[in-house]
């Protein structure tokens, strides 16, 4: 901390071009002055609540609720809030208001006797909740993420005293005013929208918002609307960027996997993508083939017969322009070395076998009238109208556009923050431990530097034109950075789809992991991966998702005694089968590092009306002998840096060096 006394006029004269710019702002020694005071108090107060979620896969109800009840800090709060002074049964009936204002209101008004005594009982109630949620805060920070509507309404009723003598009728007629005005309603949606603000400070989302689950565009709309988020891309986020950029690859793969898992419908309905020549190409070219390795992972939903039958049609149709458009990808960039995924080559087409490191297996799957055995990564005229158009669509979708712009925008490859790595998968190692290395445009990288130039070039990919020789680059990046093995997203030696549709031996279905999976148990590895992202390994910790920690296994997402946590527990239905609960998420406030496990979510229909929240345990993982401030968080460090500067400037206006003005 510097102090005003000892700074010389040489580091005065040093910084004078940005202390002027700097009293733009700050015009006289009392606007500093204050500014400084406020900073410091701010600097004083504890650290705020993070949240840290990961691997949603398009689940959105789940994870609408958990963003709702902050992985339970809401209900953490009302219990000690309200301890002795409500029953079970009326705290769960305020969280569920707090989670759904809107929709629980809409249900009691149908069933309540007398409507206002519910309102003016839960207003006094949010309020005091309310207050207590909003004590770590300064005023103007809460001020901040007031609604505009009950802007003055609720800052007055957060700072009055209620059981004040002077006070009591001044805070009972705003009660009653708002309920007589017929404002109840929405004055309690709008404070249990800030009551949610107020309990989370930031939100970090490890990856993998798309694919598998139903609505992934839900999830993208909300995150969008958060007062606080960053987002650190996952393999399937990336898919989509590059969808999105114009990478056909990218493209074929996202529509694959939308066929696979039956969500042709948000790439339809929700972006607007015209499926129509690729549904008709399929019907044209697949007519009479079952497509069976190609039928829909469908689960409760009603789909008829014909609907599976086209579903499986078009899945089979993109999966084989994909194989081709890889086959290109991979021979245009020897440096990615992949020449080992150009499978369509090892085919017999006439015996319908496939050689395989040496081995040779028969396919399930034999009937492919798109493919020259002479020449099989060419796309038919057909086949390349199909992906030319359905990338067109991808890349004109404005939806997908403005969510893929969100996702450069709020995301990057990995987060440093306040003494935490944050990463979705891995960071690639050889198995001597030493870190991964490839060739970037003629440069080799590795560890950090490589994860840094990977999202250079991705976001060139997505940001220049399509005549600059860099965005075709920046695509193919893309793709790698989905399947690739030095990609910190995907964190295995190979994708194995092609096996997985068309061989039955599952020894050719592995993909091993990174050896950073094994060896990050080992203290003198951990140590290396602190230092290479500059870290203190004593109080600093790597966070990941992309693997789901198999929890009925006895697996712990605990690794490398807590220096490593692995949060991806299963959010995505398609895993609870193996993890056996349906996801973790991370809670770190100012004293304890907490990771809660969640059983699977119900409906939110029923968090509605029969107030069901989803079951989760906490564990705490950290506990903090002293109490983290915010001066101990990389913002704090910021603010530190501002007052310092602030402190050069008044020194200045001290001095004469600056002349203060005042308006007159």
């Amino acid at each position: 901390m510097k102090k005003i006394d000892n700074i010389s006029d040489r580091e005065l004269y040093e910084k004078m071009d940005y202390l002027k710019l700097l009293s733009k702002l700050y015009p006289n020694i009392s606007k500093a002055s204050t500014e400084i005071i406020n900073l410091e108090a701010i600097l004083n107060l504890p650290k705020g609540t993070e949240h840290f979620i990961t691997d949603i896969h398009g689940e959105y109800e789940p994870f609408v609720h958990v963003l709702k009840n902050g992985s339970g800090v809401i209900k953490r709060k009302i219990d000690e809030l309200f301890d002795g002074e409500l029953m079970e049964d009326e705290k769960k009936k305020l969280a569920t208001l707090v989670y759904y204002p809107e929709q629980k209101l809409e249900y009691i008004e149908k069933e309540a006797e007398n409507i206002d005594d519910f309102y003016r009982i839960n207003m006094y109630r949010l309020i005091k909740l309310c207050k207590y949620a909003s004590s770590k805060y300064t005023r103007s920070k809460v001020r901040k993420l007031l609604p505009d509507d009950f802007k003055y309404i609720i800052e007055e009723l957060l700072h009055e005293h209620m059981n004040s003598e002077h006070k009591e009728k001044y805070y009972k007629s705003i009660i009653e005013t708002i309920i007589e005005t017929d404002r109840a309603k929405d004055f309690i949606i709008a404070i249990s929208e800030l009551i949610q603000k107020l309990v989370v400070d930031r939100l970090h989302v490890i990856g993998d918002i798309f694919d598998r689950g139903p609505r992934p565009d839900i999830i993208v709309d909300k995150l969008m609307q958060h007062h606080c988020v960053d987002i650190q891309w996952g393999n399937h986020d990336i898919l989509w960027m590059g969808a999105a950029s114009g990478e056909k690859t990218c493209v074929a793969n996202a529509l694959r996997i939308s066929a696979r898992y039956a969500n042709l419908d948000v790439v339809e309905d929700i972006y607007g993508i015209n499926l129509l020549p690729l549904a008709t190409f399929a019907i044209e070219t697949y007519g009479d083939d079952p497509c069976l390795q190609f039928m829909p992972k469908i689960g409760d939903e009603e789909v008829s017969t014909t609907e599976k039958t086209l579903m499986a049609k078009m899945h089979k149709a993109i999966s084989i322009i994909q194989f081709k458009l890889e086959g290109e990808v991979i021979r245009r960039r020897p440096e990615f070395e992949m020449e080992h995924r150009l499978l369509l080559n090892m085919i017999d087409y006439e015996r319908g076998t496939i050689r395989l490191k040496g081995k040779e297996y028969a396919l399930k799957d034999t009937n492919f009238p798109t493919i020259d055995p002479k020449d099989p990564y060419k796309l038919t005229p057909e086949e390349r109208d199909v992906i030319e158009k359905v990338t067109r669509s991808f890349r004109t979708s404005d939806k997908l556009q403005r969510h893929v712009e969100f996702l450069f925008s709020k995301g990057s490859i990995f987060l440093k923050v306040n003494s935490n790595l944050l990463i979705h998968a891995c960071i690639p190692l050889n198995k001597d431990g030493s870190f991964m290395s490839m060739k970037l445009k003629g440069k080799t990288y590795s560890g950090r530097e490589l994860m840094i130039q990977m999202e250079n070039i991705a976001r060139e990919g997505f940001i220049s034109r399509d005549s600059d020789p860099d965005k075709q680059y920046g695509q193919d990046i893309m793709w790698y950075m989905w399947t690739g093995k030095c990609s910190s997203l995907f964190g295995k030696d190979d994708m194995t789809t092609f096996e997985r549709y068309f061989i039955e031996e599952k020894e050719t279905h592995v993909e091993n992991k990174n050896p950073y999976y094994t060896l990050r148990e080992d203290e003198d590895i951990c140590k290396k991966l602190f230092d290479e992202f500059e870290l203190d390994i004593d109080d600093s910790h790597i966070i990941n998702g992309h693997v789901p920690v198999k929890s009925k296994s006895g697996e712990s997402p605990i690794k490398a005694n807590g220096k490593i946590l692995v949060i991806d527990g299963g959010f995505s239905k398609a895993y609870q089968d193996k993890t056996g609960i349906a996801g973790y998420t991370l809670i770190y406030n100012s004293k304890t590092i907490q990771l809660v496990s969640h059983q699977p979510f119900s409906s939110m229909e029923e968090a509605i009306c029969d107030e069901n929240d989803i079951i989760s345990t906490t564990v705490v993982v950290e506990h903090k002998a002293e109490r983290k401030m915010v001066r101990d968080t990389d913002e704090g460090k910021r603010m530190q840096n501002e007052i310092d500067e602030l402190k050069m400037l008044l020194k200045a206006y001290q001095k004469g060096l600056i002349k203060q003005k005042y308006n007159i």
